[in-house]
């Protein structure tokens, strides 16, 4: 639905195309000085050993702190709500809060076409029943990414290892996400940012995801204030058993630039 009300809305004028333009740059910019609400939901088919759909409605808050004259510090929050099938043959269907994560980063105000940040990442173990893993996490977060033309590229990478918690299985885990903008005139572009993970602990064969695919996003106003719309496909070319075969993502971002 909120694919279908964004790609609806008509294109914007050309007196507002060089502000959509930045906008657009600035919403494919995880390091932007800019406060914004994205909501973006995943819907993931075939996951689990029954092959039902999983659907990941993660809610992120990014605030950035002016640290001091030459840092800033970006603070984002990642809230999931989850409705995910049944893991084991007695078991139903279970919809709730999962493991919340928090990341700050440092990264210089001045840095040209070519921006980086280094910060931390953590895990709280927010989640209910079988949506948690029931550990606490911290490790190192670094992002990094360029300006060339109409393309933004670039990527972020973090660990999290589990310090604490009750759970019974520890926690080593890398989340990469490469990313990949092409931008049109009127603030539309082309996008593709999978996000790849590998789960150290697992077995052999069973710790990596890849999704590969593409999406279309675009700068529209309601009223005055500026959304980010994008809507993407992918299929995990790699995944563990049981790992979900197409996601299909679609996010609104709600944008207050200064």
């Amino acid at each position: 639905m909120a694919a279908l009300v964004f790609l609806a809305l008509a294109p914007v004028g050309k007196a507002d195309e060089v502000s959509t333009a930045d906008l657009a740059k600035a919403a494919q910019n995880p390091l932007a000085s800019m406060i914004s609400l994205p909501f973006q939901n995943n819907t993931n088919t075939n996951f689990g050993p029954e092959e039902k759909t999983q659907n990941v409605l993660n809610i992120q808050p990014v605030w950035p702190i002016e640290w001091n004259d030459n840092w800033n510090l970006i603070t984002r929050t990642i809230i999931p709500v989850i409705s995910q099938p049944a893991l084991t043959a007695a078991g139903s269907r279970e919809s709730g809060l999962g493991d919340i994560s928090f990341s700050a980063i440092f990264s210089p105000k001045e840095s040209g076409k070519r921006i980086w940040g280094l910060g931390a990442v953590a895990l709280l173990p927010t989640g209910a029943d079988t949506l948690t893993q029931d550990k606490w996490g911290l490790g190192p977060t670094a992002v990094a990414l360029t300006f060339d033309g109409p393309w933004v590229y670039g990527g972020l990478i973090n660990n999290i290892w589990s310090v604490s918690g009750s759970g019974p299985n520890d926690i080593n885990m890398m989340t990469l996400q490469p990313f990949v903008n092409y931008n049109l005139p009127g603030g539309r572009y082309f996008t593709s940012s999978p996000l790849i993970t590998a789960n150290w602990e697992a077995d052999s064969g069973e710790q990596w995801t890849v999704p590969l695919g593409l999406g279309y996003g675009q700068i529209f106003k309601l009223g005055k204030a500026p959304v980010n719309g994008q809507i993407s496909l992918y299929h995990n070319v790699e995944a563990p058993t049981n790992g979900a075969d197409w996601q299909l993502r679609l996010q609104l971002q709600f944008m207050f630039p200064k």
